[in-house]
Protein backbone atom coordinates (compact mmCIF):
# COMPACT_ATOMS: atom_id res chain seq x y z
CA UNK A 1 0.00 0.00 0.00
CA UNK A 2 3.02 2.42 1.07
CA UNK A 3 5.09 1.84 -2.65
CA UNK A 4 1.90 2.38 -4.27
CA UNK A 5 0.46 5.74 -2.37
CA UNK A 6 3.60 7.60 -1.31
CA UNK A 7 5.82 6.85 -4.73
CA UNK A 8 6.75 9.54 -7.22
CA UNK A 9 9.31 9.35 -9.09
CA UNK A 10 11.52 11.76 -10.11
CA UNK A 11 10.15 12.12 -13.56
CA UNK A 12 7.34 13.71 -12.21
CA UNK A 13 8.59 15.88 -10.01
CA UNK A 14 10.63 17.29 -13.16
CA UNK A 15 7.50 17.12 -14.97
CA UNK A 16 5.73 19.31 -11.68
CA UNK A 17 9.00 21.61 -12.06
CA UNK A 18 8.26 22.68 -15.92
CA UNK A 19 4.60 22.58 -15.61
CA UNK A 20 4.61 24.92 -12.25
CA UNK A 21 7.79 27.27 -13.84
CA UNK A 22 5.39 27.71 -17.06
CA UNK A 23 2.29 28.09 -15.03
CA UNK A 24 4.02 31.18 -12.88
CA UNK A 25 5.49 32.67 -15.65
CA UNK A 26 2.29 32.72 -17.78
CA UNK A 27 0.23 34.05 -14.68
CA UNK A 28 2.55 36.37 -13.62
CA UNK A 29 3.01 37.73 -16.84
CA UNK A 30 -0.83 38.15 -17.38
CA UNK A 31 -0.83 39.40 -13.60
CA UNK A 32 1.55 42.58 -14.10
CA UNK A 33 0.06 43.27 -18.16
CA UNK A 34 -3.46 44.00 -16.36
CA UNK A 35 -1.96 45.49 -13.86
CA UNK A 36 0.10 47.89 -15.84
CA UNK A 37 3.67 46.83 -14.79
CA UNK A 38 6.30 45.49 -16.53
CA UNK A 39 5.76 42.16 -18.48
CA UNK A 40 9.26 41.05 -18.15
CA UNK A 41 9.22 41.30 -14.34
CA UNK A 42 6.03 39.16 -14.17
CA UNK A 43 7.52 36.67 -15.72
CA UNK A 44 10.54 36.52 -13.48
CA UNK A 45 8.70 37.43 -10.53
CA UNK A 46 6.31 34.05 -11.79
CA UNK A 47 8.95 31.70 -12.43
CA UNK A 48 10.44 32.48 -8.66
CA UNK A 49 6.93 31.44 -7.13
CA UNK A 50 6.70 28.53 -9.22
CA UNK A 51 10.25 27.52 -8.72
CA UNK A 52 10.26 27.77 -4.97
CA UNK A 53 7.12 26.42 -4.22
CA UNK A 54 7.87 23.13 -6.72
CA UNK A 55 11.14 22.86 -4.92
CA UNK A 56 10.29 22.85 -1.55
CA UNK A 57 6.61 20.68 -2.50
CA UNK A 58 10.06 18.39 -3.79
CA UNK A 59 11.96 18.58 -0.18
CA UNK A 60 8.84 18.67 1.95
CA UNK A 61 6.37 15.73 0.70
CA UNK A 62 9.64 13.31 -0.31
CA UNK A 63 10.63 13.25 3.37
CA UNK A 64 7.24 13.30 4.35
CA UNK A 65 6.42 9.89 2.12
CA UNK A 66 9.71 8.11 2.98
CA UNK A 67 10.12 9.46 6.95
CA UNK A 68 7.02 10.01 8.19
CA UNK A 69 3.99 8.71 6.73
CA UNK A 70 5.33 5.28 6.62
CA UNK A 71 5.70 4.70 10.57
CA UNK A 72 2.19 6.28 11.55
CA UNK A 73 -1.14 5.23 11.16
CA UNK A 74 -3.09 5.98 7.70
CA UNK A 75 -5.70 7.78 9.15
CA UNK A 76 -3.15 10.33 9.90
CA UNK A 77 -1.81 10.90 5.99
CA UNK A 78 -4.48 13.18 4.85
CA UNK A 79 -3.58 15.78 7.40
CA UNK A 80 -0.18 15.50 7.35
CA UNK A 81 -0.10 16.18 3.46
CA UNK A 82 -2.63 18.86 3.96
CA UNK A 83 -0.20 20.37 6.12
CA UNK A 84 3.00 19.79 4.03
CA UNK A 85 1.07 20.83 0.40
CA UNK A 86 0.52 23.77 2.32
CA UNK A 87 3.95 24.51 3.89
CA UNK A 88 4.90 23.81 0.49
CA UNK A 89 3.23 26.75 -0.99
CA UNK A 90 2.97 29.17 1.71
CA UNK A 91 6.84 29.14 2.22
CA UNK A 92 7.65 29.03 -1.59
CA UNK A 93 5.71 32.01 -1.75
CA UNK A 94 6.72 33.84 0.96
CA UNK A 95 10.42 33.12 0.47
CA UNK A 96 10.06 33.57 -3.64
CA UNK A 97 8.95 36.99 -3.13
CA UNK A 98 11.42 37.68 -0.35
CA UNK A 99 14.09 36.88 -3.56
CA UNK A 100 12.04 38.94 -6.01
CA UNK A 101 12.38 41.82 -3.46
CA UNK A 102 16.15 41.00 -2.77
CA UNK A 103 16.84 40.81 -6.48
CA UNK A 104 14.63 44.46 -6.87
CA UNK A 105 12.48 42.87 -9.56
CA UNK A 106 9.37 45.25 -10.04
CA UNK A 107 6.22 43.67 -7.23
CA UNK A 108 2.40 44.57 -7.25
CA UNK A 109 1.61 46.59 -4.11
CA UNK A 110 -0.56 43.40 -2.39
CA UNK A 111 2.96 41.80 -1.87
CA UNK A 112 3.88 44.23 -0.04
CA UNK A 113 1.19 44.92 2.03
CA UNK A 114 -0.61 41.48 2.57
CA UNK A 115 2.72 39.26 1.75
CA UNK A 116 1.30 36.68 4.36
CA UNK A 117 -2.34 36.87 3.57
CA UNK A 118 -1.32 35.85 -0.43
CA UNK A 119 0.73 33.43 0.69
CA UNK A 120 -1.83 31.79 2.86
CA UNK A 121 -4.47 31.53 -0.22
CA UNK A 122 -1.63 30.20 -2.42
CA UNK A 123 -0.67 27.81 0.21
CA UNK A 124 -4.60 26.89 -0.02
CA UNK A 125 -4.09 26.34 -3.66
CA UNK A 126 -1.34 24.41 -3.56
CA UNK A 127 -2.86 22.18 -1.43
CA UNK A 128 -5.52 21.37 -3.83
CA UNK A 129 -3.10 20.83 -6.92
CA UNK A 130 -1.12 18.44 -4.62
CA UNK A 131 -4.25 16.62 -3.90
CA UNK A 132 -4.91 16.15 -7.33
CA UNK A 133 -1.45 14.89 -8.22
CA UNK A 134 -1.98 12.84 -5.53
CA UNK A 135 -4.85 11.45 -6.98
CA UNK A 136 -3.11 10.33 -9.90
CA UNK A 137 -0.04 9.35 -9.15
CA UNK A 138 -2.11 6.86 -7.18
CA UNK A 139 -4.15 5.65 -10.16
CA UNK A 140 -0.71 5.35 -12.20
CA UNK A 141 0.98 3.26 -9.91
CA UNK A 142 -1.86 1.32 -9.61
CA UNK A 143 -1.98 0.96 -12.98
CA UNK A 144 1.51 -0.48 -13.32
CA UNK A 145 1.06 -2.75 -10.43
CA UNK A 146 -1.70 -4.51 -11.98
CA UNK A 147 0.09 -4.70 -15.09
CA UNK A 148 3.36 -6.06 -13.56
CA UNK A 149 1.18 -8.29 -11.81
CA UNK A 150 -0.44 -9.23 -14.95
CA UNK A 151 3.09 -9.97 -16.75
CA UNK A 152 4.06 -11.98 -13.74
CA UNK A 153 0.78 -14.24 -14.18
CA UNK A 154 1.06 -14.55 -17.63
CA UNK A 155 4.73 -15.81 -17.50
CA UNK A 156 4.33 -17.89 -14.82
CA UNK A 157 1.23 -19.38 -17.03
CA UNK A 158 3.75 -20.28 -20.24
CA UNK A 159 6.31 -21.54 -17.87
CA UNK A 160 4.03 -23.75 -16.64
CA UNK A 161 3.52 -25.08 -20.46
CA UNK A 162 7.10 -25.28 -21.51
CA UNK A 163 8.35 -27.08 -18.26
CA UNK A 164 6.56 -30.66 -18.98
CA UNK A 165 7.06 -29.66 -22.47
CA UNK A 166 10.78 -30.40 -21.99
CA UNK A 167 10.20 -33.17 -19.63
CA UNK A 168 7.67 -35.39 -21.55
CA UNK A 169 10.39 -35.55 -24.43
CA UNK A 170 13.24 -36.53 -21.70
CA UNK A 171 11.18 -39.40 -20.29
CA UNK A 172 10.26 -40.59 -23.86
CA UNK A 173 13.88 -40.87 -24.07
CA UNK A 174 14.39 -42.25 -20.88
CA UNK A 175 11.71 -44.76 -22.04
CA UNK A 176 13.35 -45.72 -24.71
CA UNK A 177 16.50 -46.78 -22.91
CA UNK A 178 14.93 -48.72 -20.03
CA UNK A 179 14.13 -51.75 -22.58
CA UNK A 180 17.64 -52.23 -24.00
CA UNK A 181 20.07 -50.11 -21.56
CA UNK A 182 18.69 -50.05 -18.24
CA UNK A 183 22.45 -48.20 -16.94
CA UNK A 184 22.26 -45.66 -19.64
CA UNK A 185 19.06 -44.78 -18.34
CA UNK A 186 19.70 -44.65 -15.18
CA UNK A 187 21.91 -42.13 -15.89
CA UNK A 188 19.65 -40.23 -18.18
CA UNK A 189 17.39 -39.94 -15.01
CA UNK A 190 20.31 -38.67 -12.84
CA UNK A 191 20.94 -36.19 -15.81
CA UNK A 192 17.46 -35.13 -15.82
CA UNK A 193 17.06 -34.10 -12.50
CA UNK A 194 20.19 -32.12 -12.62
CA UNK A 195 19.06 -30.30 -15.40
CA UNK A 196 15.73 -29.66 -13.56
CA UNK A 197 17.80 -28.38 -10.73
CA UNK A 198 19.98 -25.66 -12.55
CA UNK A 199 16.53 -24.92 -14.50
CA UNK A 200 14.35 -24.24 -11.39
CA UNK A 201 14.89 -20.88 -11.01
CA UNK A 202 12.09 -18.56 -10.29
CA UNK A 203 13.66 -15.71 -12.06
CA UNK A 204 12.25 -15.52 -15.52
CA UNK A 205 15.48 -14.35 -17.33
CA UNK A 206 18.70 -16.08 -17.02
CA UNK A 207 22.56 -15.13 -17.59
CA UNK A 208 23.24 -16.40 -21.13
CA UNK A 209 25.96 -18.52 -19.49
CA UNK A 210 23.88 -20.34 -17.35
CA UNK A 211 21.14 -20.70 -20.36
CA UNK A 212 24.41 -22.10 -22.67
CA UNK A 213 25.32 -24.61 -19.61
CA UNK A 214 21.54 -25.76 -19.86
CA UNK A 215 21.33 -26.46 -23.09
CA UNK A 216 24.79 -28.28 -23.47
CA UNK A 217 23.46 -30.17 -20.18
CA UNK A 218 20.62 -31.12 -22.42
CA UNK A 219 22.44 -32.08 -25.54
CA UNK A 220 24.75 -34.15 -23.54
CA UNK A 221 21.45 -35.74 -22.37
CA UNK A 222 19.74 -36.02 -25.73
CA UNK A 223 23.16 -37.82 -26.43
CA UNK A 224 22.66 -40.66 -24.61
CA UNK A 225 19.97 -41.36 -26.89
CA UNK A 226 21.16 -40.91 -29.83
CA UNK A 227 24.45 -41.96 -28.97
CA UNK A 228 26.48 -38.86 -29.74
CA UNK A 229 25.26 -37.93 -33.10
CA UNK A 230 24.62 -34.22 -32.04
CA UNK A 231 27.62 -31.97 -31.95
CA UNK A 232 26.82 -28.29 -30.74
CA UNK A 233 28.95 -25.63 -32.24
CA UNK A 234 29.49 -21.88 -30.37
CA UNK A 235 30.48 -19.55 -32.42
CA UNK A 236 32.14 -15.67 -31.59
CA UNK A 237 32.06 -13.91 -27.84
CA UNK A 238 29.12 -14.46 -25.59
CA UNK A 239 27.64 -11.69 -24.98
CA UNK A 240 26.94 -10.50 -21.02
CA UNK A 241 23.25 -10.55 -21.46
CA UNK A 242 20.26 -12.12 -19.85
CA UNK A 243 17.87 -14.10 -21.84
CA UNK A 244 13.85 -15.90 -21.05
CA UNK A 245 14.85 -19.09 -19.46
CA UNK A 246 14.56 -22.28 -21.55
CA UNK A 247 15.00 -20.16 -25.00
CA UNK A 248 17.95 -21.02 -26.67
CA UNK A 249 17.26 -24.86 -25.20
CA UNK A 250 14.15 -24.68 -26.72
CA UNK A 251 15.22 -23.90 -30.31
CA UNK A 252 17.75 -26.92 -30.09
CA UNK A 253 15.29 -29.26 -29.02
CA UNK A 254 13.59 -28.54 -32.22
CA UNK A 255 16.22 -29.30 -34.02
CA UNK A 256 16.95 -32.51 -32.69
CA UNK A 257 13.11 -33.25 -32.85
CA UNK A 258 12.46 -32.01 -36.88
CA UNK A 259 16.47 -31.52 -37.85
CA UNK A 260 17.49 -35.64 -38.35
CA UNK A 261 17.86 -36.36 -41.98
CA UNK A 262 18.43 -40.33 -40.69
CA UNK A 263 19.35 -42.39 -38.05
CA UNK A 264 22.98 -42.59 -38.82
CA UNK A 265 23.43 -38.72 -40.05
CA UNK A 266 25.52 -36.77 -37.29
CA UNK A 267 23.08 -33.02 -36.66
CA UNK A 268 24.76 -30.12 -36.06
CA UNK A 269 23.50 -27.15 -34.22
CA UNK A 270 25.44 -23.76 -33.95
CA UNK A 271 24.69 -20.65 -31.93
CA UNK A 272 26.19 -17.52 -33.18
CA UNK A 273 25.84 -14.47 -30.97
CA UNK A 274 24.88 -10.96 -33.36
CA UNK A 275 24.26 -7.48 -31.43
CA UNK A 276 21.00 -7.89 -30.90
CA UNK A 277 19.89 -11.25 -31.29
CA UNK A 278 21.27 -14.75 -31.05
CA UNK A 279 21.03 -17.14 -34.28
CA UNK A 280 20.43 -21.42 -33.80
CA UNK A 281 20.85 -23.10 -36.89
CA UNK A 282 21.55 -26.76 -37.71
CA UNK A 283 22.15 -29.09 -40.98
CA UNK A 284 19.10 -30.87 -41.01
CA UNK A 285 15.97 -31.05 -42.82
CA UNK A 286 14.39 -28.13 -44.11
CA UNK A 287 11.62 -26.60 -42.09
CA UNK A 288 8.33 -27.51 -44.07
CA UNK A 289 6.20 -24.85 -42.05
CA UNK A 290 6.43 -21.33 -40.84
CA UNK A 291 3.92 -21.84 -38.93
CA UNK A 292 4.62 -21.49 -34.99
CA UNK A 293 3.58 -24.34 -32.64
CA UNK A 294 3.12 -24.38 -28.87
CA UNK A 295 7.00 -24.58 -27.68
CA UNK A 296 7.75 -22.07 -30.44
CA UNK A 297 4.66 -19.50 -29.76
CA UNK A 298 5.70 -20.19 -25.98
CA UNK A 299 8.97 -18.03 -26.41
CA UNK A 300 7.84 -15.48 -28.72
CA UNK A 301 5.49 -14.57 -26.13
CA UNK A 302 7.93 -14.29 -23.39
CA UNK A 303 10.30 -12.43 -25.49
CA UNK A 304 7.69 -9.81 -26.12
CA UNK A 305 6.71 -9.76 -22.49
CA UNK A 306 10.39 -9.64 -20.87
CA UNK A 307 12.54 -8.40 -23.72
CA UNK A 308 9.99 -6.57 -26.39
CA UNK A 309 11.72 -8.87 -28.51
CA UNK A 310 10.38 -11.78 -30.85
CA UNK A 311 11.18 -15.48 -32.57
CA UNK A 312 11.54 -15.43 -36.20
CA UNK A 313 12.70 -17.90 -38.94
CA UNK A 314 15.66 -16.53 -40.91
CA UNK A 315 16.25 -19.78 -42.98
CA UNK A 316 13.63 -22.34 -44.31
CA UNK A 317 16.23 -24.61 -46.18
CA UNK A 318 18.84 -24.31 -43.54
CA UNK A 319 17.24 -24.34 -40.96
CA UNK A 320 17.88 -21.13 -38.60
CA UNK A 321 16.07 -19.22 -35.74
CA UNK A 322 16.83 -15.69 -34.72
CA UNK A 323 15.94 -14.73 -31.62
CA UNK A 324 16.04 -10.99 -31.06
CA UNK A 325 16.68 -10.24 -27.79
CA UNK A 326 15.39 -6.30 -27.63
CA UNK A 327 14.92 -4.19 -24.91
CA UNK A 328 15.51 -6.20 -21.41
CA UNK A 329 15.98 -4.00 -18.36
CA UNK A 330 19.18 -6.05 -17.77
CA UNK A 331 21.12 -5.66 -21.12
CA UNK A 332 21.62 -2.15 -21.56
CA UNK A 333 25.19 -2.99 -22.37
CA UNK A 334 25.77 -4.40 -25.93
CA UNK A 335 28.70 -5.31 -27.30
Amino acid sequence: MHNIALHIKMQDWLYILLVGVAFGMSLGSLGYSLLGYTLLDGALFGLLLGFSITLLSLVFITYMNKNILPKVREFFWLPLAIFFSFASGFLGTYLGSLTAEFLRLEMIAAFATSRLEIAFAIGLLTYIVGALLYRFVKMRNEKELIDHEYVKSRLGSLERQLNPHFLFNALNSIAELIHHNPNKAEMAILKVSAFLRNTMNEQPLLLLSDEIKNVRDYIELENIRFSEKIQLHIDGNMPLWRVPKFSIQLLVENAIKHGFLSSSKTLNISINFEQEGIVVSNDGEAIQSTKFGVGLSNLDQRLKLLCKGYVEIRSKNNPSFYIHIGVCCENNNRR
